[in-house]
């Protein structure tokens, strides 16, 4: 079965914003702020205001209920199982068993790319872009988070 994600892109990216922006309300409300060590490689990657971060560590990466948003999320790879963490704007999911210095490292340059774009709606309608011309791992964000991972 072929998946278009290009052609549904249109209806799908208000979909994505508007379920970003409330995951990532929720994390800054909930999730806790750098230790002294996560500032510092926040920093590391570039991160300009590593003390807006917050993580929520949890058990799985949520998932979009939309279901079409679901359907694309999990076709393309950006979410499901798989998936250790999840950058949100400052707001990071961390899967609990996974979360170490590389992941973190990785999430973190993802904030620099939010905070380069201005925005959440504005880093992911080039983010989402980006997926559907070269996928999801040939990505520019995603190539440029995983060149900047650092172990610590």
């Amino acid at each position: 079965m072929t998946y278009d994600l290009a052609a549904v892109l249109p209806q799908l990216i208000p979909l994505a914003i508007a379920w970003a922006q409330e995951r990532s309300a929720e994390v800054l409300r909930a999730g806790r702020a750098l230790d002294r060590r996560g500032v510092a490689l926040a920093r590391a990657v570039g991160v300009t205001r590593p003390e807006l971060i917050r993580v929520q560590r949890v058990a799985a990466i949520p998932v979009p209920e939309e279901p079409s948003l679901r359907r694309a999320a999990m076709y393309t790879g950006l979410l499901g199982p798989h998936v250790s963490g999840l950058t949100l704007g400052h707001a990071i999911y961390v899967v609990t068993a996974q979360e170490c210095a590389r992941l973190l490292s990785h999430e973190c340059r993802h904030v620099h790319q939010y905070e380069e774009a201005g925005s959440i709606a504005a880093f992911l309608t080039s983010y989402l872009h980006q997926i559907a011309e070269v996928g999801y791992a040939r990505a520019p964000y995603e190539v440029d988070a995983v060149a900047w991972e650092r172990d610590g």
